[in-house]
């Protein structure tokens, strides 16, 4: 879970607005975020980011439409469905908390690569888990080889294929002790590597100490 600082906080019109110290990477309109330490206490709590518009939130239309103020930037800016009373914008000091999860594949991409149906529910289970294995590691390999990708989109086909070879790698090696092989003609020929994954991310080969 990252954790963010927040430098202002308000509520006009039935929304919570809220901007944060830095830019909160992955964060996208669905997103759910949780505020504490606020002095203006009520807007503390869970909530779901509505909009991440980056100008001065000024209000709803009759239509239920928000409006921003373009000649006013107000970076990082956060808002969520908030009733209550407005308050007034002020400079306020306490924390967001937000778990970045990464859904750049999904079961169905990896069953495809696999040309296999699970067998079983408990099957079916474990290519979820190996999905979400995956989406977290060759996100977390990315972000460390500097690149800063979107969490809810793979970057391009390269890294989606990666990231679903990655998974299906994870599912092979089912009860297995380090890797699986296929065998053609009787002699072993190992199925993706993560030398592989590594090149279709974009990723450097690792540093050995």
């Amino acid at each position: 879970m990252a954790t963010f600082t927040v430098t202002h906080a308000w509520r006009l019109d039935g929304y919570g607005v809220v901007q944060v110290l830095e830019h909160v990477d992955g964060l996208i309109v669905g997103s759910d975020i949780n505020i504490s330490g606020l002095a203006s206490t009520q807007l503390n709590g869970n909530h779901t980011v509505y909009s991440l518009e980056n100008y001065s939130f000024t209000g709803v239309t009759d239509e239920g439409d928000l409006v921003f103020n373009t000649q006013i930037d107000r970076p990082n800016q956060i808002l969520f469905a908030d009733t209550g009373d407005d308050i007034d914008r002020q400079t306020d000091s306490g924390t967001l908390q937000y778990t970045p999860t990464c859904t750049w594949i999904d079961s169905d991409d990896v069953i495809e690569w696999l040309g296999i149906d699970g067998a079983t529910a408990n099957d079916t289970a474990f290519v979820a888990t190996c999905v979400s294995a995956a989406n977290a590691f060759c996100s977390r390999r990315r972000r460390s080889a500097g690149y800063f990708d979107a969490l809810n989109t793979a970057p391009d086909g390269s890294v989606k294929l990666g990231t679903v070879m990655y998974a299906a790698i994870q599912y092979r090696s089912r009860g297995s002790v380090d890797g699986y092989a296929s065998f053609q003609d009787f002699n072993p020929q190992p199925v993706g590597t993560l030398g592989q994954v590594l090149q279709l991310l974009g990723c450097g080969r690792p540093q050995v100490g």
